[in-house]
């Protein structure tokens, strides 16, 4: 399975992931093991189902919050660029550039995006 991970994850994919959210090379092939395993129907997408058989977000109170965040209002999929995205706005918060999504004018995990993120899984969770 380990090389399964490797093999369907480009070296300029890891590129642009890395200059989207800040995580390393390492941490990147890491979270995408991850993701693959957690990817029972192979789609190269993970589904709410999915994250629910994570057994620490299946005790968590604040899980189905977590769960939420990974989806965009209206979609029940996301793929591994998506999860990246959104597993970003949870990192440390750094005061350097090497975070910054180029289209963006904040890095993922500013404070800004965050607080944002926050308010987002307070309204969509009442």
């Amino acid at each position: 399975m380990g090389s399964r991970a490797s093999t369907l994850l480009r070296e300029e994919e890891i590129e642009e992931i890395k200059k989207e959210t800040g995580f390393s090379h390492s941490q990147i092939t890491r979270l995408y093991s991850r993701f693959t395993s957690l990817d029972k129907g192979e789609n190269g997408t993970l589904s709410r189902e999915d994250f629910q058989r994570i057994p620490e977000l299946a005790i968590n109170p604040l899980g189905d919050r977590i769960i939420n965040a990974f989806f965009p209002e209206g979609e029940d999929q996301v793929n591994f660029r998506g999860f990246m995205r959104t597993l970003a706005h949870f990192r440390p918060i750094e005061d350097n550039e090497k975070n910054k999504n180029a289209a963006a004018s904040e890095p993922l995990n500013s404070r800004t995006n965050k607080l944002l993120c926050e308010r987002y899984l307070c309204l969509t969770t009442g």
